[in-house]
Parts: structure tokens; sequence; C-alpha cells
């Protein structure tokens, strides 16, 4: 009898670590990335009282007899289903949708998490809200360059510099579009051009300079063509086509189209900056020209306009935005978009073996294997959702399942201890 009571005690210290794991999924039920925990049991070791006989010719085999001494806690196994997401609207929330966990660092050691909840500090440091710790990732404005291969370490931290970083962007090209009429008479000199077209560009110090294009309508043979050229705001010629080879000219077909060989052609502008800037040279793209017969023979109408220009003035940086990649872009006053870094993540060979750290945080052990850093939606990371946060895992439904189940296991087993008590004072009473 003394081992029933001693089953039950058991039963009972096993359900009482069962409820502190309900309740504590229950405490988390709102806590951001939280996964649920559950208990197994294991029974104790067996007391055997006769082992199994095999059968013989005269009688059959019997089978062992034992009985158990009660129930041990097997594990706690977590549940690392995907928790539901839920808006904030926060740039600096982000949400891991698949799997992988965020890194971060308090300086010494890396700690992993699902909690996304970020926020710039005082220096422009990417940090997690509540700890404070820095969050790991490739940062392209320390590194000058847009790797994501270097090996990360504590002191691989994100910082976005809002208003502290500069940006501008040279003129690399030009591209125009429009119509040259085909009803201009052929044979202009190079004073009397048939149309002009004006454009803005930009040196590697954003500086802003005019730059002026003159078409003239030439004629080759059967097929039409026209020369260009580009003059600075003092009129230098700082650009044209020639009349041999690389024949820069523009050609169009008999449908008034660009021939193969004009859009092949390389076009480009040198303008003299001087200083420390050096010259600025850009392409010159004429390949969405076309040339149709618009207005009359005495009125022609063409019409062509800067279609893009790729250079932009100095800009501070104002704004950011996480892609589901990682890639965190930076967003300029004057326009310009620009990479700033990346994010990282770490998958685990068996995330059921991380240990918890508190505060949202896991550290790998020697069973959860080392972590596999990269960059998000590759290598089986999943994807990050700025502006989101993954909330718990844990279902209500079935931990009130499990409390009513956890719940009558205790009383089932004071029950035994009761009944065993009892029996023990029956036994004592049988001296009377």
């Amino acid at each position: 009898m003394l081992q029933a009571m001693l089953a039950g005690v058991a039963s009972i210290k096993a359900q009482q670590t069962r409820m502190n794991v309900i309740g504590n999924n229950l405490a988390n039920i709102n806590t951001t990335a939280y996964k649920g925990s559950r208990v197994t049991f294991q029974d104790m070791l067996a007391q055997t009282i006769r082992g199994a006989a095999r059968p013989t010719a005269n009688i059959g085999g019997t089978n062992p007899i034992q009985f158990g001494l009660g129930v041990l806690v097997a594990g706690t196994d977590i549940n690392g289903e995907q928790g539901s997401l839920n808006a904030t609207n926060r740039p600096t929330d982000m949400a891991v949708q698949g799997n992988g966990y965020f890194m971060t660092t308090d300086g010494d050691r890396i700690g992993y998490t699902r909690d996304g909840a970020f926020d710039l500090d005082a220096v422009g440091d990417l940090v997690h809200r509540a700890t404070g710790e820095r969050v790991l990732g490739w940062d392209f404005v320390k590194q000058t360059n847009q790797l994501t291969t270097d090996p990360l370490s504590p002191q691989s931290t994100l910082n976005i510099p809002l208003g502290r970083l500069n940006a501008v962007q040279a003129t690399g090209s030009v591209s125009f579009a429009g119509n040259l009429s085909g009803h201009t008479t052929a044979g202009s000199t190079a004073a009397t051009p048939d149309l002009s077209t004006s454009t803005p560009v930009y040196d590697s110090q954003g500086g802003l300079h005019k730059i002026t294009i003159k078409y003239f309508n030439r004629v080759a043979g059967a097929t039409d063509s026209w020369d260009w050229q580009a003059v600075d705001s003092t009129g230098n010629v700082i650009g044209a086509s020639a009349a041999g080879p690389p024949d820069t000219r523009m050609y169009f077909d008999m449908n008034g189209n660009p021939t193969a060989a004009s859009n092949s052609a390389v076009r480009s502008a040198t303008l003299a900056v001087g200083g420390s800037v050096g010259n600025l040279t850009f392409n010159l793209d004429f390949d969405q020209i076309t040339q149709l017969k618009t207005g009359t023979a005495t009125a022609p109408e063409s019409q062509v306009g800067v279609e893009n220009q790729d250079g932009f003035p100095p800009g501070s940086l104002q704004g950011f935005s996480v892609g589901t990649d990682g890639i965190i872009t930076g967003l300029f006053t004057n326009g310009l978009t620009r990479p700033l870094g990346s994010m990282a993540m770490s998958i685990f060979p068996n995330p059921g073996g991380l240990e918890r750290m508190g505060s949202n945080l896991w550290r790998n052990t020697d069973n959860s294997g080392i972590p596999v850093m990269g960059t998000p939606r590759t290598g089986g990371r999943g994807q990050i959702n700025s502006g989101f946060l993954e909330q718990s895992n844990v279902d209500i439904g079935s931990e009130f399942t499990d409390l009513i189940i956890t719940q009558r296991g205790f009383q089932a087993n004071t029950k035994v201890v009761t009944t065993v008590d009892e029996m023990l004072q029956d036994l004592i009473n049988m001296k009377r």
C-alpha cells in the first residue's frame, strides 16, 4: 500500500509541474512571439514480481508480473508553430513569417528571438525596444559594400543615421522621348537647329548644370537621319554626332522608328566641371524618339522631352523601409533611395533544443545545433514583414482543456493518497 501512496505522491508532483507550465502559457497569452510549452510524462521504474516464461512442450508461456512505482516528468517540449501576425504600422516592428530568429547582442554574446519589437536609439542603432540589445546584420554604410557573406560578430550591429547621412548621385544617363517631325526640311545648318531640348545634370558633388541638346535634320540616301549636338550653359559643345565612325547620328526607317544600328549606337557627352570634381561624362539615350510627320510641311511640330535623368542633388536621410528580404532601404530628401544594410537571421537544425533566457530571448545549446546565419528568404529562412509583430501561439482552448485534465489527474491522485491512508488506519485499528 505504501507503494500506491508513493505513486500517488509522485503523480501529484508531476501534475503540479504540468499545472505550472499551463499557468505560464496562459500568463504569456499576449506576449509577443511567445512559444508555448507542454509537459510529457513517463512511467517510473516498474517492480518485477515474476519474469516472463517461454512456452514448453507441456505448458504455455506466462507473462511477467510487474507493477509501477509512479510517474516522472519526461520533459517540456516547445511548440514552435507560427503565431499570427498583428499589424502595428511601425516600420521598426518586424515579424518573421516562416523559419528563423532575429539576432541581438549585449556586446558579449548573441541571443536569438522571434520578438521583432525594435526601435532606434539616440545614436541611430537598431535595438530591441524592451532590453536595449542591439540587432545584428550587415551595415552597408560601415562596410562600404553590399556583401551579406561577411561573418557576423557581436559588433555587427545595424545603424540608421536619420538626418546624419547625406547622399548625391552623379548623372550617368539621360534618356529622351518624343517625336522629330518628318516634315522638317533636310539640310539644316549647325546654327539653326530644328529643335532644342534642355535638361539638368548633376556632378559627383551634387552640383547642378544645365545642358541643351540640339537636333538637326539630315538625309542619307533613302533613310532619314538627324544630327545632334550637346552644349553647356556657355554654348561650348560637349558632345555631338559625327559623320565618320563612330557614327552616332539618329537614323529612322520608313515607319518612323529608330533603326537597329541607331539604337545600338553609344552616345555620350563630357562636361568640364573643374576643381576637385573633374569631368562629368554621361550617356544620351535617344531610343524612344520617333520620326513621324506631325504638323505641316511649312509648320512642322517636333516635340522631344527628357524621360529620365538619373542624377540627384544632395539630400539627407529622412526615412527607411525594410523589405521582405531584410534589405533596409534609405529614403533621402532628394528622392534618392539607397540600401543601408540587411537584417540577419539564424535557423537551427533543432529549434526545440534552444534554451529560454527570459526577455523573449533564446540561447543555443549542444542539442539545438550550430546557428546557420544568413539573409531572410534564403536557405530555408522565412521572410520579414515590416510593420507587424508575431503574436503568442498559445491556444486558449487547448490550455483550458489541459487545465481540466490536469486538475482531474491531481484530484484522482489525492484520492489515492487519502484512500491508502484510510486503509493504513484500518490496518492499525485491527490491533484493537
